[in-house]
């Protein structure tokens, strides 16, 4: 009678905080959205939804609303699909993470090719030029990741010997992206859908291609100086895939965190445990395969995803099944997923703002 009794106590103290979640987060976030860009919030525990709501506009130009099929483009939380690519070959025998790069990319300079591994790519290790430096200051037409291989062909040099230190690096994920492409004999959107979204059932999920119909499409927003919203959606490095390609939406980000709690396509925690790199001096933070993590109570995984017209944040904690998942189409919105962070703490959550300073490494 005392375990029912302790049971029911337990069931009742739960749906009351989640209530008082709801109730919280539902005043914090509905009344900024409105008549504005907006977001998606996904909060989930045990593959249960404790908070799954979406508010604002995805294209101001006819008011056109967001839910939880509205495709938003990831930015940086693309990198988590370009590494799971190529852990996928590497699983099949068709390349190994302490692969040079020039194996697979023969263009690049001896300097460059020969030291640099996919494993410092996939760590953000590899001292790779950024091509944010390298590019014209004329460039008028978006550069593509093959663009990115031909600015680095120039260079003989890296910032730092490989393996030796921390430095984010988009040139990093383009090139992964060319070499699956190389090694698979396939366009990356192509592998990408075949390898991954497809058998986690991410059915709306797609590449960025120029040409390329997006359903359910967010654009992109920001605000200038006097807080006036304006169109922001591409930018000169807006079609570059291995970095910053993937649009997706909650209804298919969710099914991707489950395919990770679940280990569906491999196990991404052991893949850690033998390859990651200290992140920046964060205390207990690495960086592996597209994500950085902490080591705490358990692990915590955490990316951000910034660009001209997206801000968005995903933290799992996948021995615990919490998911929290934040997708936004205004550009610089951390301060509201900081305010959601806290209040999920004041609600029971562990305290993940500490996490920005991880954010911050990607500047």
């Amino acid at each position: 009678m005392l375990k029912i009794v302790t049971l029911k106590a337990f069931l009742f103290c739960t749906l009351c905080c989640n209530a008082q979640l709801g109730k919280k987060l539902d005043s914090l976030l509905f009344q900024q959205a409105k008549d504005q860009p907006g977001f998606a919030l996904l909060i989930e525990q045990d593959g249960k939804a404790l908070y799954n709501k979406q508010a604002g506009l995805a294209v101001l130009e006819g008011a056109k609303a967001i839910d939880a099929g509205t495709n938003f483009r990831m930015a940086s939380i693309t990198k988590q699909f370009t590494a799971m690519g190529i852990l996928l070959l590497e699983k099949n025998h068709q390349l190994s993470i302490n692969d040079a790069i020039g194996k697979w990319l023969p263009g690049l300079p001896a300097g460059v090719g020969n030291r640099v591994h996919i494993s410092h790519l996939l760590t953000h290790s590899s001292g790779i030029l950024d091509y944010e430096e390298l590019m014209p200051a004329s460039q008028t037409k978006q550069l593509l990741d093959a663009d990115i291989l031909q600015l680095l062909q120039s260079h003989d040099t890296t910032y730092f010997t490989p393996g030796t230190q921390f430095r984010y690096s988009n040139s990093g994920f383009c090139l992964l992206a060319l070499i699956i492409e190389k090694v698979s004999h396939q366009h990356y959107a192509a592998f990408i859908k075949q390898k991954i979204f497809i058998p986690l059932h991410m059915d709306s999920s797609i590449v960025y291609e120029a040409n390329a119909l997006i359903v359910h499409r967010a654009m992109g927003y920001a605000k200038d100086s006097s807080g006036n919203v304006f169109f922001s959606d591409q930018s000169m490095t807006s079609a570059t895939k291995g970095d910053g390609g993937v649009y997706t939406s909650i209804n298919d980000y969710r099914k991707w965190m489950k395919g990770i709690q679940n280990n569906t396509l491999l196990n991404l925690p052991k893949i850690m445990q033998r390859m990651h790199v200290a992140a920046g001096g964060v205390a207990n933070a690495y960086y592996s395969a597209g994500w950085f993590y902490k080591t705490s109570d358990s692990l915590v995984l955490f990316h951000s995803g910034s660009t001209c017209g997206f801000n968005n944040y995903v933290i799992t904690v996948p021995f615990k099944k919490i998911s929290i998942v934040f997708f936004s189409n205004l550009a610089e919105n951390a301060s509201l997923f900081r305010h959601i962070l806290k209040t999920l703490h004041q609600c029971g959550f562990a305290d993940y703002t500490g996490l920005f300073a991880l954010h911050e490494l990607t500047r």
